[in-house]
C-alpha cells in the first residue's frame, strides 16, 4: 500500500512581499501540481525517480518527516517519490507545493487524519527552512486551494465567485532566491520606513480592490491593479529589467495588466488576457523563447488517498 497525496501551485495576484510584513495580499491555487507518494521502506529515502533529489527542499523535506515522526510516534522509514509539474525558482510555490503535499501523505499513510489548516502548520517547518521568513500564503493557498484574500497571522478569507477566471503565465526561464528577496526588501522598509509604508497601505487597498473586480468579472480593471502592483514592486527592487520588459511586451500586446508573481528577481510574470486572446498572445511570447500556458481558477487544494 502507498499514500498519495496531490498539492497545487499558486499565484500571488496581489501583495507579494508586502505580505510579509503584513499587506493583504490576494492569491489563487493554480493547476500545476507536485504528486508526492509515501511507501514503506527500510530507510528514510527518496526514490530514483522523485525530482526532489538533488533540489534544495531534500533537507526539509526529511525535517518534516522525522519532526512529524517525532510528534505522532510513528517510524519515519519511507520511500518518497516526488513528481513535480511546478517548475522550480518561478515563483509558483513549489516549495510549498512539495511541504504541504508531503505531510498530506505521510498523514494519509499513518492515518493521522489532518486537516488542511493542521497539514499547513506542519508544512511551514519545511517552508521556513527553504525561505527564512515566509508569510505563510504559499503553503495556506496549496493547502486549502481556491482564492485567498490573505494577511499574516490571521485566519485568510475564501473568496468566492461564479464562474471561472484565466490567467496566462509566462515563465522568465531565469530561478531566484525567495529568502534573498525577502532580505532585500526588509532593508528597503528599514531605509525608507515612511515610503515603505505608503506603498504598503496602497497594495493593501489594491487588493481589496482586487477582489471587488474578481468577484465582478470586471477583468479589464483587475489588470489595470495588477500593473500598478508590479509598479510598487519595482519600486522595492524586486522587479529586474527583464521582467520589466515583460510586462511592457504584454501590455503591447493587448492585454488589461500584468505583473511579476512570487519573490521577483526572475520567476514568472502573471497577465489579465482579454478573453478569447489568450493563444495569440501565447503564441507571440514563445516566439521570443519564453513559456506560457493558461491557468484557470479556482481550483482544490490538497487532497490524498490510498493506492495498492
Amino acid at each position: 500500500m502507498k499514500a498519495v497525496a496531490q498539492a497545487p501551485a499558486k499565484a500571488i495576484i496581489t501583495g507579494e512581499h508586502f505580505v510579509v510584513h503584513g499587506s493583504l495580499a490576494l492569491a489563487a491555487a493554480v493547476e500545476q501540481v507536485v504528486r508526492v507518494e509515501v511507501q514503506d521502506s527500510k530507510h528514510l529515502e527518496f526514490g530514483a525517480q522523485s525530482q526532489l533529489r538533488r533540489s534544495s527542499f531534500l533537507r526539509p523535506s526529511v525535517d518534516i518527516v522525522k519532526r512529524m515522526a517525532r510528534k505522532f510516534g510513528f517510524s519515519p522509514m519511507f520511500m518518497i517519490n516526488i513528481k513535480s509539474e511546478v517548475p522550480t525558482g518561478a515563483g509558483l510555490g513549489s516549495s510549498a507545493a512539495v511541504m504541504v503535499a508531503l505531510t498530506s501523505a505521510i498523514s494519509e499513510y499513518e492515518s493521522l487524519h489532518l486537516g488542511a489548516r493542521e497539514i499547513i502548520e506542519e508544512a511551514m517547518v519545511g517552508e521556513r527552512s527553504v525561505h527564512g521568513r515566509p508569510s505563510g500564503i504559499d503553503a495556506a493557498v496549496s493547502g486549502l486551494g481556491g482564492v485567498l484574500l490573505y494577511r499574516r497571522d490571521v485566519e485568510p478569507r475564501r473568496i468566492t465567485f461564479g464562474g471561472r477566471r484565466k490567467f496566462v503565465i509566462v515563465l522568465s526561464g531565469r530561478s531566484r532566491r525567495t529568502k534573498r528577496l525577502i532580505q532585500k526588501v526588509t532593508q528597503f522598509r528599514a531605509d525608507f520606513p515612511g515610503l515603505y509604508s505608503g506603498l504598503a497601505d496602497s497594495v493593501s487597498e489594491m487588493g481589496e480592490s482586487a477582489v471587488e473586480r474578481l468577484v465582478s468579472g470586471d477583468m479589464e480593471g483587475l489588470g489595470r491593479l495588477l500593473t500598478l502592483n508590479h509598479a510598487a514592486l519595482k519600486t522595492i527592487g524586486v522587479s529586474t529589467p527583464q521582467l520589466d520588459e515583460m510586462v511592457d511586451h504584454l501590455l503591447s500586446l493587448g492585454c488589461y495588466g500584468a505583473k511579476l508573481t512570487g519573490a521577483g528577481g526572475g520567476g514568472s510574470v502573471l497577465a489579465v488576457v482579454p478573453e478569447g486572446k489568450e493563444k495569440s498572445i501565447i503564441s507571440e511570447v514563445k516566439e521570443r523563447g519564453l513559456e506560457a500556458f493558461v491557468s484557470v481558477i479556482p481550483v482544490e487544494g490538497v487532497r490524498s488517498w490510498q493506492e495498492p
